[in-house]
């Protein structure tokens, strides 16, 4: 601890515990935030997959009357809806091809902002946070895209990139 340090500590204690708090945060692996973002992002179209199967003549018509996506006929809006709500979220929660995952359903959210329920912004906000957080900095050591980048690695060199944590570690 430096001399400033234990000056802050003894005159302002709470100051002190706040510090260690920060400090103890800081060092939270990014391995451990993606998770839950993996598994909420992968929830929220899981979810809504599931309820496109229980009545498909429901959804049908709730492509038809409702969401009207501009350029495509229903059944072919809501073949496609249905096929990336249910593959992408098992990418999502195995951690693998996360990046491509995430810019799937962030597209997919963009379609649904803009021409669907534009009114549910604040929702969709929430979902687009998480899937660029994914998008951005991947699925995190806990995944298979970790695994099949590290396998790459041991294969070809360095030619592969290192996760984040991985260049840290090295420093």
């Amino acid at each position: 601890m430096t001399d400033v340090a234990a000056s802050v500590s003894r005159r302002w204690p709470l100051l002190a515990v706040i510090g260690s708090a920060i400090g103890l945060l800081d060092r939270m692996p990014y391995a451990l935030l993606a998770l839950p973002l993996r598994v909420g992002a992968a929830t929220v179209f899981w979810n809504s997959a599931m309820t496109k199967l229980a009545n498909w003549d429901t959804t049908i018509e709730l492509f038809t009357d409702e969401y009207k996506v501009p350029l495509l006929p229903p059944e072919l809006a809501a073949n496609l809806a249905l096929s990336v709500e249910l593959t992408t979220p098992v990418l999502l929660v195995l951690g693998l091809l996360t990046r491509a995952a995430a810019l799937v359903l962030l597209g997919m959210t963009t379609v649904i902002e803009i021409f669907v329920y534009p009114q549910a912004w604040p929702t969709h906000i929430q979902w687009a946070a998480m899937l660029l957080v994914l998008l951005c900095r991947g699925a995190g050591t806990l995944s298979l895209d970790h695994v099949a980048w590290q396998r790459v690695r041991r294969l070809g060199g360095e030619a592969a990139p290192a996760a984040k944590e991985d260049r840290i570690n090295e420093m």
